[in-house]
């Protein structure tokens, strides 16, 4: 086991904050220590925390143990009161190397006064080969089951040029996709000199890395898509055939109880205009099951958005209340029912996924090799060579079978 161990829950950009994590604590001379990325999504997300912090006590006695991340920012005093915790960090304290050379046992700012940007340079990631980069951190809505504004403070935008750097960086390290994160990934550019778009970030990056070879998105809010962002999605190859849409329902009124800025009717708009430009493409979302006062007609017509829209990996959350947010006053629905509609989401997923697998049987793609044998498609599709492939390595393959959640090829 190695000397400096990392847990992480939640997001991708609580991945791509670990890896620069772990180039912070070893630049301060962090030699020893167990570091708990921790998320706060949803009251499960904090028991695994909690409940991985006593397992690391139990399997390392003796090594500090370090908690971080939204969990951490929202409810201090409760980790630093675990006998397990050496140190507690918050959100605006962790991507500071001051911090990682002090020696205090908590250190966390209010996040609502966070302003600064992110964009450290990293040589994490080993494993991969996708890097994950941090264009953006904090929200500026208010969405009423969330609370991740209030852990992670105002959008900030990176500049674009700490980010060519970033990307640079990591393609000069192997990488061969990268992967754009942010907590509001669309919002990015609000707050710099000239207020620019995502779209336009996108295409700056495009066109000062011509040795990027694919560049993926992560969550996206459909409120914020412009015309010239499928201007570039249906002309850039480059840019991978895969959205992930912060849908969150697929009833109106729900949504507007949820404080959402888009109707049904936009993400559904939004996936038929994806297909127009790239027929390839494949469709993600997430979805809460069982928002409270949801009635099972709105059920309903959120299970038929995931075959309306055509969404093919779904990231399904049950819906927890969290304390401080305006949906926790809400009347909530009895958990056994916000289980089983979280059951049918994701088998109403998993019945697609098995479809649009299916669907690629008889053609060939060219697949970036990750660890474990496994690689992806453009659009995503996980694909199991023939033979064994050194990670990084990008093959041409035929898809010729679908083998449980993934896709059989062999050199076409």
């Amino acid at each position: 086991m190695s000397d400096l161990e990392i847990l992480t829950f939640g997001c991708r950009l609580n991945l791509w904050e670990s890896e620069a994590m772990r180039g912070l604590a070893r630049e301060a001379g962090v030699e020893q220590a167990v570091i708990v990325n921790s998320c706060a999504v949803t009251s499960e997300a904090e028991r695994q925390t909690r409940q991985a912090i006593r397992r690391a006590g139990r399997a390392r006695p003796g090594v500090p143990i370090i908690v971080t991340g939204c969990a951490a920012q929202l409810n201090p005093s409760a980790y630093a009161a675990m006998p397990e915790v050496a140190r507690v960090l918050g959100n605006g304290e962790k991507l500071d190397p001051a911090a990682w050379r002090d020696t205090a046992p908590m250190l966390v700012s209010d996040a609502a006064s966070l302003t600064e940007t992110a964009g450290h340079l990293i040589d994490g990631f080993a494993e991969n080969t996708r890097g994950f980069v941090q264009v953006q951190q904090g929200c500026d809505h208010r969405c009423t089951f969330c609370i991740i504004p209030y852990a992670r403070g105002p959008s900030r935008s990176v500049p674009l040029g700490t980010l060519v750097k970033t990307i640079k960086h990591l393609l000069e390290h192997g990488h061969r996709e990268i992967v754009l994160t942010g907590v509001d990934l669309t919002s990015w550019g609000g707050d710099l000199p000239g207020k620019p778009r995502f779209s336009q970030l996108l295409r700056r990056l495009l066109a000062l890395l011509p040795q990027l070879e694919r560049l993926r998105l992560s969550s996206l809010d459909p409120a914020e898509l412009d015309a010239d962002f499928w201007h570039l999605f249906g002309d850039e190859p480059r840019l991978m055939p895969h959205l992930h849409i912060s849908a969150q329902a697929g009833d109106d009124l729900v949504l507007k109880q949820m404080k959402r800025r888009h109707s049904r009717t936009q993400i559904l708009e939004m996936a038929s205009l994806a297909r127009e430009k790239r027929p390839d493409v494949a469709l993600g979302a997430d979805l809460i099951a069982g928002f409270p006062t949801e009635s099972d007609d709105q059920f309903e017509r959120t299970l038929r958005l995931i075959t309306d829209a055509g969404l093919h990996y779904l990231h399904i959350f049950p819906y927890s209340p969290r304390e401080g947010t305006p949906a926790a006053r809400l009347k909530r629905l009895n958990g056994d029912v916000v289980k089983a509609r979280a059951a049918a989401l994701r088998a109403a997923g998993a019945a697609q996924l098995e479809r649009r697998l299916g669907s690629l049987v008889g053609g060939t793609a060219k697949v970036l090799m990750e660890q474990g044998g496994i690689g992806r498609t453009p659009c995503f599709a996980p694909v199991r060579p023939d033979r064994p492939a050194a990670a990084g390595a990008i093959l041409t393959l035929r898809l010729t079978a679908v083998s449980g959640e993934h896709l059989q090829g062999e050199a076409a």
